[in-house]
């Protein structure tokens, strides 16, 4: 595998990406808690809204891979899946030695975000 040069413009693409689908998570999710369905429901069907706008903004536009592939969507299911279940660790680990909800919380989450550059620059779009 060939590490091409991380360019300023796909980091700052990925954080605009990222943040449109935390958006979109948060109000999918907002908007079916008040049609009453479940909170974990609610946050699956987010989560997947949020996860589908971050793989078309960053296959697109972050990482300019226009070409469709099973592949892809393989590999972006995978590496979320492997994320989060890190993010969730960081979290556990970080609570459990500082007790600070926001620090475990922003400590998995910048985890979490650098593999997810990573990941979908050298794993899901690798060109």
């Amino acid at each position: 595998m060939r590490f091409t040069k991380i360019k300023k413009k796909e980091l700052i693409r990925f954080l605009f990406g990222g943040g449109s689908a935390v958006v979109v998570d948060y109000i999918v999710y907002q908007l079916l808690m008040l049609t009453g369905l479940s909170q974990d429901i609610s946050k699956a069907i987010s989560f997947i809204c949020g996860a589908a706008v971050g793989f078309i903004i960053n296959k697109l536009w972050t990482f300019e891979s226009a070409k469709f592939s099973k592949g892809e969507v393989l590999r972006y299911v995978i590496l979320y899946a492997c994320t989060a279940v890190i993010n969730a660790a960081v979290n556990r680990l970080v609570l459990k030695i500082t007790a600070m909800e926001m620090l475990a919380f922003l400590c998995a989450t910048g985890v979490s975000t650098v593999l997810n550059f990573l990941g979908q620059k050298y794993f899901v779009f690798r060109k």
